[in-house]
């Protein structure tokens, strides 16, 4: 049976961490959000941006999660910086200073991080800051948020968006615990090349990852 750590209120509901045996999970509002179990999609979804770029590369990643991301963006030869948005302080501290700190190995102390607590969704609409490869993970796919607003997010306007902070070449990288083929068929509109990428999990369907540009 699962142990639950914490349990504090979040901008999306109840936010409870527990540990089940060995591993550590998030559920947000009553529904599962991430766990440390395998992180194979997580990571494919910022190294399989960052192998398309050169070196020195600035990267965003949307949603904190438990950190497999991130780590993945910091071990990569390409990446230079990252910037992380989360909008759940305790996530934060999870990561920071709780137990998640050990899922990573302190990855967000490593000095090329910036982490951001705010909404992405907004702070997308007021930032100019460019980025060589936008990496998403704030839902569980593009057509199962988290919260309701966040489907703007990949909606046409969402994509135009998205394409306007990305410099030359830039990778705009989403990750999905299922497919969309509404939303392939968005990106495939606004983008030049796009890329799906199943990655097989232990139960149900694929993990998806999408990687468009130009």
């Amino acid at each position: 049976m699962a142990e639950v750590l914490e349990t504090v209120p979040g901008h999306g509901g109840e936010l409870v961490l527990r540990r089940d045996g060995a591993e550590f999970e998030v559920i947000e509002n009553g529904m599962f959000l991430m766990d440390a179990r395998n992180g194979e999609s997580e990571r494919l979804l910022v190294t399989g941006a960052a192998d398309r770029l050169a070196s020195g590369a600035r990267m965003l990643i949307g949603g904190l999660g438990v950190g497999f991301s991130l780590r993945a963006a910091l071990d990569h030869a390409a990446v230079g910086s990252v910037v992380v948005v989360e909008r759940e302080p305790a996530v934060i501290a999870w990561n920071r200073t709780g137990p998640l700190r050990e899922v990573h190995g302190a990855a967000l102390d490593d000095p090329r991080v910036t982490v951001v607590e705010a909404d992405l969704l907004e702070w997308l609409r007021t930032t100019s800051e460019p980025f060589d490869a936008l990496c998403l993970d704030i839902d569980n796919g593009p057509e199962w948020t988290v919260t309701e607003g966040n489907a703007s997010l990949y909606a046409a306007s969402g994509l135009e968006r998205l394409s306007q902070l990305l410099r030359p070449g830039g990778v705009l990288a989403v990750w999905s615990a299922g497919a969309a083929p509404g939303f392939t068929a968005r990106l495939r509109e606004r983008f030049a090349e796009v890329d799906v990428v199943e990655i097989p999990v232990p139960r149900g369907e694929p993990d998806v990852v999408w990687f468009a540009r130009g």
